[in-house]
């Protein structure tokens, strides 16, 4: 059928009142009217669907109704026998998409157009009362005790859909105050799922082409088992055709448990209400996971059914406050021994690391006038600090007037952190102290090795070698984590990294989940970038105590931002995203529309001095002038659009060949040609970072998360 918003006729202007009194309501009838209204002013079939969370069908059947029967058509028919009874499964969904104060039964009827003692009774089978999520009950045959469950794999073909469920042992604690599932995220889900359905109902009656597509089953459920070996799994068996004894079988010969899904709900329903139950319960089911799954299930329903969805989810994180197995012998973190937390009391306290830090050496009246804070406090907080060992005192400074004053800086072993660089070339760990110095490095070239499982041993190995280099006794006091620096993009909320150019190695793979397994203590996944502009506010100190934008020059160019004292990380913690920007401020595109991969944007290819010359068709190597130039330019949009004060340089292939080329030009393009130019001079400057910059970076994303004065805490 075709998707063209001519389907339905526009309302005229009574019926167009009466459709906005309807759509201002709640029930069937408001959604309903909204289909109609929406089509009115153009939107197709799949926008609308996408918009209002429902299927491609049920657009249409009510665009159609309305075109046939106007106003009346929209309203529910009499029905001989018993009443309709509402899928419970989509009351499962309208609590989780509430906020907390509009969770209560009687409202949720009233938006949901059903009674408020279904609504109660729902709540009751999922364990879902209260104004806050409790620890869940899915209402399964046979039952299913309540448990911390996660999706972690569906399949779907024309034979059967089966979604599979890792269930482990947690305390009933609600998710934090105030989370709410991503409603387009799971929007796309849903529409995904229902044309995947409808595409593998149709292939399954259809002609002979669909019978290869059967009996994937079993490699499915071997990838799950392989990839979710610890936890217990539960198959949900949404949809078979031959009733469900065949993939009974298949479960039973991996030790995994069948279920049947409530008899109020559908396949598409009840998914909806697992993944939402997950997404608000799990900080790592991120947006991420659910437009994954969406585009799995979008690839079938395109082909018509002639193909299937085997989705498996990436590894789970470690069990909050788990102890993780030791894989090495001898102390520490890589051993699963005890992590030193440096336990911060307040948000005064990180005021006062932080100007501490930024100052060097500093008296407490300093800080008293730095901070606004009153001598008692600073007193109190000094005192404090120095008997925990993170501030020590020097010599007394005598004056002519008053008391001699005793300075204080921070004690550079009170806190350690490992930081790790994973770079296309070449893995660099160092270890080091709260003042930014290197206790301990190594670097090596990554292997060669395709396979993941490899790629990230090698990471693990790298990061034990440089702590055994150390010592134990020189980083034990105080170990606060290791930072992970990776090419983006990232999803720093469960610790996987996407698609790294030059590095498919890494795709999909989930660091942080595998590193855990062989460090006990907390781990963050950052850009590299990002992490070397964090690298640069912390080492740096006063400084660059301001805003900047540090460009980072390694195996690509890329961004971190400093913005209002914070690493500025975006929306999805990937801002930063330098070549982009840098290809649209040039007008380069490929053929497909999309901004080009800039030669400009990748500082090892480039000549020296030389001028680049067209042979044929073929350009050689652009010289490092050129380059800067290009790169100018995009430094020339940051400025413009953030109206900076500071521009670093720094990265492996900013060397001291070339440094002087890149100021240059960089200074040249962000002072000479921006809007503002007449209020503010730019200043371009080296990173004060070693050639380690990221490395080091990465272990400063450990100090920053941990004394960084904020008043909302986060990595």
């Amino acid at each position: 059928m075709s998707d063209a918003p001519s389907t339905g006729a526009a309302p005229h202007a009574d019926g167009h009142a009466a459709l906005r009194r309807w759509a201002e309501g709640g029930g069937p009838p408001a959604l309903r009217a909204s289909i109609v209204l929406l089509a009115a002013e153009g939107l197709s079939t799949s926008d609308i669907a996408r918009r209002l969370g429902v299927s491609r069908q049920t657009v249409t059947t009510w665009r159609q109704r309305y075109a046939v029967e106007g106003v009346d058509g929209l309203r529910d028919r009499a029905r001989a026998g018993r009443p309709v009874e509402i899928d419970e499964a989509e009351i499962v969904v309208g609590i989780l998409t509430s906020p907390a104060d509009d969770r209560t039964s009687r409202l949720l009827a009233r938006r949901l157009g059903c009674s408020h003692t279904v609504v109660a009774e729902t709540r009751r089978r999922w364990n879902l009362t209260g104004s806050h999520l409790a620890l869940p009950a899915l209402p399964l045959s046979p039952s299913l005790e309540p448990a911390d469950l996660w999706p972690v794999g569906l399949h779907l073909d024309p034979e059967c859909t089966v979604l599979v469920l890792a269930g482990r042992t947690a305390s009933p604690v609600p998710p934090a105050p105030g989370r709410r599932v991503d409603p387009y995220a799971l929007s796309a889900v849903s529409s995904a799922m229902a044309d995947a359905a409808a595409a593998a109902a149709g292939a399954a009656s259809g002609p002979e082409a669909a019978a290869p597509l059967r009996g994937g089953a079993a490699s499915f459920l071997d990838s799950v088992r392989r990839v979710h070996p610890h936890p217990d799994l539960h198959a949900v068996v949404l949809r078979s055709a031959t009733g469900g004894e065949r993939v009974a079988g298949l479960c039973d010969e991996r030790g995994i448990t069948v279920h049947r899904i409530p008899a109020r709900t559908t396949e598409v329903s009840f998914l909806r209400a697992v993944l939402a139950l997950d997404a608000s319960r799990h900080p790592e089911s991120s947006t991420r996971v659910l437009l994954d799954l969406a585009s799995a299930l979008a690839g079938m329903a395109d082909s018509g059914g002639l193909s299937r969805v085997q989705w498996v989810r990436e590894p789970l994180p470690a069990p909050a406050g788990a102890r993780l197995p030791a894989t090495v012998s001898g102390a520490g973190p890589a051993a699963g021994g005890g992590v030193n937390h440096i336990d911060l009391g307040s948000f005064n306290e990180c005021v006062v690391i932080e100007t501490v830090r930024l100052a060097g050496t500093v008296t407490r009246g300093e800080i008293a006038e730095r901070t606004r804070l009153t001598q008692q406090s600073v007193s109190r907080i000094a005192r404090s600090l120095i008997q925990r060992g993170l501030l020590v005192e020097e010599r007394q400074r005598h004056s002519s007037v008053g008391k001699p004053s005793s300075p204080v800086r921070l004690r550079d072993g009170a806190a350690h952190a490992l930081g790790i660089h994973i770079d296309p070339n070449v893995l660099t760990a160092v270890l080091v102290d709260l003042s930014g110095r290197i206790v301990a490095r190594r670097a090596e070239p990554i292997t060669a090795d395709p396979r993941p499982g490899v790629v990230v041993g090698q990471i693990a190995a790298l990061g034990e070698a440089v702590l055994e280099q150390a010592g134990h006794g020189r980083w034990e006091e105080g170990f606060l984590g290791i930072g992970v620096a990776t090419p983006g993009p990232v999803d720093t909320v469960s610790g996987t990294v996407l698609d790294p150019p030059l590095m498919s190695a890494l795709r999909d793979v989930p660091l942080r989940t595998l590193l855990e397994r062989r460090f006990s203590c907390p781990i963050v996944i950052e850009k590299d970038c990002s992490a070397a502009a964090v690298g640069e506010r912390w080492i740096g100190r006063e400084s660059r105590a301001c805003d900047f934008v540090y460009l980072y020059l390694g195996t690509g160019v890329g961004s971190g931002l400093f913005l209002n004292g914070d690493l500025y990380r975006g929306l999805s913690a990937n801002a930063g995203e330098f070549g982009q920007l840098c290809a649209v401020t040039l007008g380069r595109f490929d053929p497909d529309g999309r901004p080009e991969i800039l030669p400009e944007c990748n500082p090892g290819s480039y000549l020296g001095s030389e001028p680049s010359r067209v042979v044929g068709r073929q350009r050689t190597r652009l010289t490092v002038h050129q380059a800067a130039k290009a790169i100018g330019k995009g430094v020339l949009s940051v400025i413009d659009l953030l109206d900076l004060g500071l521009v670093v340089i720094g990265g492996p292939f900013f060397t001291a060949d070339v440094a002087d080329v890149y100021l240059t030009e960089i200074e040249h393009a962000v002072n000479a040609y921006p809007t503002a130019r007449r209020l503010r001079r730019v200043r371009v400057e080296r990173s004060v970072n070693s050639s380690e910059a990221v490395a080091v970076g990465a272990a400063s994303t450990i100090f920053h998360s941990t004394f960084t004065p904020r008043l909302r805490r986060t990595p």
